[in-house]
């Protein structure tokens, strides 16, 4: 009997349904049983968002300071022949719970020595958060075999609008004039494939999973586009994050009026230098072919793209 654990926490229940259209397949196998691992905050977030209280947990989720989990539902002492992390992208890191779990006793003991799979449902931007997450999983001796990520389908543009008014709102589509924020439907039904080539792997034999199972399958997509500017963006934000907990705790008025500059600061950035630094990007394209394709294909594995 093979044995698979998924951890999961979404709030508009997008990444849920990625997780069972994923999970489908395996489900269908008698010889395999699937755990689910809901993370529950003891805190829970709010859905939609405050606008104030969204930026609040900038600092904490950049630094990778997150509240506490309610007790595991899970038997940490439990060997799963495999790992599922489901988990969002906030503020070009993973989400509180996900990053709470990884710091958490119970996932040093489950993920110690265990196959990885990491699986993203968000706007577009989750090289970062990825980085963080496979330091992570290196310091628990964890072995990532597979990442799947799926993005918005509005397009990068579109989202910039789309996704924040999904938050503010809970509603994927609040104006005729908006593109729908989200993954479409039909992806994420698609995402299928992976879970099939999941079990094949899982009940070909009972040998541990080293090598990935999803290549060739289309599981991440690179845009190159957004790797530099990912990593300038990662870099201001633990600037800015530094700052807005120095101001004090989350609830203070000294941290919401730094964060009201710093809101400012980042729709100006949106407005001016992001157009511009895509402009140079593209005209610089040619001269940075090479270094770009090796980016690429770091940052697809291990799946590829």
């Amino acid at each position: 009997m093979r044995r698979v654990l998924i951890v999961h926490f979404s709030q508009t229940g997008q990444l849920d349904r990625l997780a069972q259209s994923v999970c489908g397949p395996l489900q269908q196998h008698g010889d395999t049983q699937l755990d689910y691992l809901q993370l529950q905050p003891v805190q829970p977030y709010p859905f939609p968002w405050p606008f104030l209280d969204f930026f609040r947990i900038f600092p904490e989720t950049v630094l990778m300071r997150p509240q506490p989990l309610r007790p595991l539902a899970v038997d940490a002492s439990t060997r799963y022949d495999l790992v599922i992390l489901a988990y969002q992208v906030w503020f070009l890191s993973p989400s509180q719970p996900m990053t709470a779990f990884l710091a958490s006793p119970e996932a040093a003991h489950l993920l110690k020595g265990t196959p990885v799979v990491t699986l993203i449902g968000c706007r577009n931007m989750w090289l970062m958060a990825q980085e963080k997450v496979k330091a992570r999983l290196d310091q628990l001796g964890a072995r990532l075999v597979d990442n799947i990520a799926l993005t918005d389908a509005c397009g990068t543009a579109a989202s910039f609008l789309a996704t924040p008014l999904w938050l503010f709102t809970g509603r994927q589509k609040p104006y005729s004039w908006v593109p729908r924020a989200g993954i479409d439907e039909a992806e994420i039904a698609a995402a299928s494939r992976f879970g099939e080539a999941m079990a094949q792997r899982l009940t070909a034999d009972d040998q541990p999973i080293e090598q990935p199972m999803l290549t060739g399958l289309g599981a991440v997509r690179i845009d190159e586009k957004l790797i530099a500017s990912e990593k300038v963006g990662n870099r201001s934000f633990q600037l800015w994050s530094r700052l807005l907990a120095a101001l004090g705790p989350q609830q203070s008025r000294r941290r919401a009026a730094g964060l009201v500059i710093y809101i400012l600061f980042l729709l100006c950035l949106i407005v001016t230098v992001v157009p511009l630094s895509a402009l140079v990007k593209k005209l610089l394209a040619p001269l940075t072919k090479a270094r770009t394709e090796r980016e690429k294909a770091y940052f697809a594995g291990p799946s590829g793209e």
